[in-house]
């Protein structure tokens, strides 16, 4: 196999895990807490993983993070975590994540107000740019 096919199925596979990360409510707030976060920090969880405004068993979302998204996003080393307190902070790979995550709030006064309405950060965004 060619190098150029080879980093061409790199690049597919880096998008795919991003794309996997962010396609649950609780990864995404996960990750854009870790975003908020000073890069040596640690967040605490479950409640860094909250949707703000949204109602939430917090021990219902505990057991899903152990089980699921954190060792998701583990894999993926989009972060690290540990279980005794539960918290995560930033992965080797948390700059790939973070880039998108980082544009898709730069546009959010381009993005369909269903994508929009409902997600406190995406409506911060764009409020704090109403003229684009």
């Amino acid at each position: 196999m060619s190098e150029h096919h080879e980093n061409g199925k790199q690049v597919s596979e880096n998008w795919n895990a991003v794309f996997k990360a962010l396609s649950a409510e609780p990864r995404r707030q996960l990750l854009v807490s870790l975003l908020d976060t000073p890069p040596d920090q640690s967040i605490s969880l479950p409640q860094s993983a909250m949707m703000p405004n949204v109602p939430s068993d917090s021990e219902r979302l505990r057991i899903e993070l152990y089980h699921v998204h954190l060792p998701m996003l583990e894999e993926m080393e989009f972060i690290t975590a540990e279980s005794d307190p539960l918290v995560a902070s930033r992965g080797p790979q948390f700059g790939q994540v973070a880039a998108v995550m980082d544009m898709l709030h730069s546009e959010a006064t381009s993005l369909p107000e269903p994508l929009v309405v409902g997600c406190q950060r995406l409506e911060t965004e764009r409020q704090a740019n109403p003229d684009f």
